[in-house]
């Protein structure tokens, strides 16, 4: 694997993260048509997203130091005395730390926080294994009243951003690295709890969540060449999971892929499986993330050509499930 070449700056303009530009203008926004919106964070106060939001509004910042853990109890304080706060984590520390307060904080008295998981997956690859975020969808999934959202690029980033914002109890966002490139022409329609179709298709459907949702689609395209029609669904909402979508993709095409950069285990794919077998709907479905075991150290992008997280190598998922 390659060396470390650039260096990671979580103090970086939020100019130079075109998601992350995106999600601070739309925090911004939600500050201005709602006075009670806040912002709370670990030590990253000056980080892209509430960087920006403080710029506006630096009495309505709460920098903790750095106390996952406290930023979560201290936002379910807020959010009891009427505010609407969004705290930004490390993906890393933001499911795996924290989970007793959002449980019991969070989860539990069902107040409005929405906690934004930046850096999730894979994205801080050059940190270590403690760094690599791949288990929160099979935490946050498992917690009663949490909601867990997954945007694909940052126009269906500031959609459920808005989208949940009425909404009574706690939201769990999973984001990337803040470098998604647009997927969608403009602002998508989100129904709460529903997938979103990306490209429709009749010999397969890939269910992806993500930044899983580029490699998809890119797949699919490159599958058309071969005379394959691959339908394409963004599994935006984790929970609740859409399962009429689920059902009716393994109805109307007769197989199912999965694409996720979590582990195999407890996420996107398990849930998928579960789906099925409580509704008796047969047919194959393949899983495709990261394996179960001790992954590598590199950058992001050399993680996902080993582990098959590219258009390439969805497709090779992808045309080894046709044959099944």
């Amino acid at each position: 694997m390659g060396n470390v070449s650039e260096v990671f700056s979580f103090t970086a303009d939020e100019g130079e993260f075109s998601g992350w530009a995106s999600l601070g203008e739309t925090l911004v926004e939600l500050g201005k048509e709602r006075p009670g919106v806040v912002a709370v964070a670990p030590d990253l106060g000056s980080a892209p997203i509430v960087g920006h939001f403080g710029k506006h509004f630096p009495e309505r910042v709460f920098d903790c130091g750095i106390a996952e853990c406290n930023a979560i109890s201290i936002a379910a304080g807020l959010a009891a005395s009427g505010c609407i706060p969004f705290v930004l984590q490390i993906g890393a520390f933001s499911a795996l730390k924290c989970a007793e307060q959002i449980r019991t904080d969070l989860a539990y008295t069902r107040v409005p926080v929405r906690i934004l998981s930046a850096w999730s997956g894979l994205s801080m690859g050059y940190f270590g294994t403690s760094h690599h975020a791949i288990e929160d969808i099979a935490i946050t999934r498992s917690i009663t009243n949490l909601t867990v959202v997954a945007p694909s690029d940052p126009l269906s980033a500031e959609a459920v951003m808005r989208a949940t914002l009425d909404h009574g109890g706690p939201v769990y966002f999973r984001f990337g690295a803040g470098e998604e490139e647009p997927l969608y022409p403009a602002l998508p329609e989100v129904e709460f709890g529903r997938f979103l179709t990306v490209r429709e298709g009749r010999d397969a459907t890939i269910i992806a969540t993500g930044a899983g949702v580029a490699c998809a689609l890119a797949a699919a395209e490159q599958a058309k060449v071969k005379g394959l029609d691959i339908a394409v669904l963004d599994a935006l909402f984790l929970k609740p999971l859409d399962e009429d979508a689920i059902l009716t993709a393994m109805r109307t095409t007769g197989r199912l892929l999965t694409v996720e950069e979590h582990c195999v285990t407890g996420g996107l794919g398990t849930a998928v499986a579960d789906v099925l077998a409580r509704h008796g709907v047969g047919g194959p479905l393949a899983v495709h993330g990261l394996p179960d075991e001790e992954l590598l150290v590199a950058s992001t992008p050399e993680l996902h050509e080993h582990y098959g997280l590219t258009p390439e190598g969805v497709l090779r998922k992808l045309e080894e499930l046709l044959v099944r």
